[in-house]
Parts: C-alpha cells; sequence; structure tokens
C-alpha cells in the first residue's frame, strides 16, 4: 500500500511539472505583452512556411545593425544586450550592444551577435516569426510583401519589451494591423 501512495505521488509530481513548465513560459510572454515597454522595428520581406508551426511572415529588419570598435572581438551566436532607443519618427534602433547586463537602462534586449563586418555588427532579433491563421497567412503574406515594394508605405513590427524579453505584439502597415487588411480584403 505504501508503494502505491508514493508512486501515485510520484505521478502527480510529474504532472503537476509538465503543466507548470509550458504555464511559467506563456505566463512570462504574457507579462511582458500587458506590461513591456512598446518598440516599433521597421521590417523588409520574406516569407516561408514550417510545417510543424504552421505559416508565419518572416520579417527582416533595416535597424538590426549597430557600429562597434574594430579592435573589439565579436564572435558569431555570442550572447549580448542590445541597448534599444527611440529615434523621432518613433521607430526603434539598436544604440549600443554590450556583453554585460545594462544596469542603468530597461530598454535592452537579450539576444545574439548575427555576424560582425567591418566595424559593424548584425544584431539577431529574437522576434523574425508572426505566426498567423492558416487561412489569413497566404493573403497576409501578399500584403505584406505589395507594401514593403512599396517606398510610400510604412511597414512595421510592434515589439513589447521588458528585462531584456521580447514579444512581437503585431506587424503593421501604415499603421494598420495587417489582421485587419486581411480581413478588409486589402
Amino acid at each position: 500500500m505504501h508503494r502505491k501512495k508514493i508512486g501515485l505521488l510520484a505521478f502527480i509530481l510529474v504532472a503537476l511539472a509538465q503543466l507548470y513548465v509550458p504555464a511559467k513560459m506563456i505566463i512570462d510572454k504574457e507579462l511582458v505583452l500587458h506590461s513591456g515597454k512598446e518598440f516599433k522595428f521597421r521590417t523588409a520581406p520574406v516569407d516561408p512556411n514550417d510545417q510543424f508551426r504552421g505559416k508565419y511572415i518572416t520579417l527582416s529588419y533595416s535597424d538590426n545593425v549597430v557600429e562597434v570598435d574594430e579592435n573589439e572581438k565579436w564572435n558569431r551566436g555570442e550572447n549580448i544586450y542590445a541597448l534599444i532607443e527611440t529615434d523621432n519618427e518613433g521607430f526603434a534602433f539598436i544604440e549600443s550592444v554590450s556583453r554585460e547586463k545594462p544596469e542603468n537602462s530597461e530598454d535592452y534586449l537579450f539576444t545574439k551577435v548575427q555576424y560582425n563586418g567591418q566595424n559593424k555588427l548584425f544584431v539577431e532579433f529574437p522576434f523574425d516569426r508572426f505566426y498567423m491563421e492558416e487561412s489569413k497567412a497566404y493573403d497576409a503574406e501578399m500584403i505584406y510583401r505589395e507594401n514593403e515594394r512599396d517606398i510610400t508605405s510604412t511597414t512595421y513590427a510592434l515589439v513589447r519589451i521588458k528585462e531584456g524579453e521580447a514579444v512581437l505584439e503585431n506587424v503593421f502597415i501604415d499603421d494598420i494591423p495587417i489582421k485587419d487588411l486581411v480581413e478588409a480584403g486589402r
């Protein structure tokens, strides 16, 4: 009888652990969405499909580059902290990078070095995929690609950042959410 209680207790603990881990991940992302600071990042187009995770728009960014000292060595894939600032048009850019967590700013992103070239460091943004409902994804892709070629159009990703963590909230074209454009049949 004692063995059954231990087995039942072990089963309950394993089941709770399996529920806790994904719940914690979801709660952490929701906290960033609800209390993180908003940043708008300019985007550029690409769109693949992931058969396991679904249809998404791959976002590349025009402001993921920062000038660095030529004497400082940065390695591809190295963990870094990118200090985020906002320009006079309200768009985010990388002010500087550091190997150490910034102590005097909350507006930073924990990320990785994409590659280093001639005094420029290319930073990997962890919010490069915007997943959509399968039935709307193709239309969103077409709208996104069409507007990226239009120089009069402004396309950006709205990202919330809190304590180095980032969550992609939405993609906008001329300040209209891409989901709304798809539903309007634009």
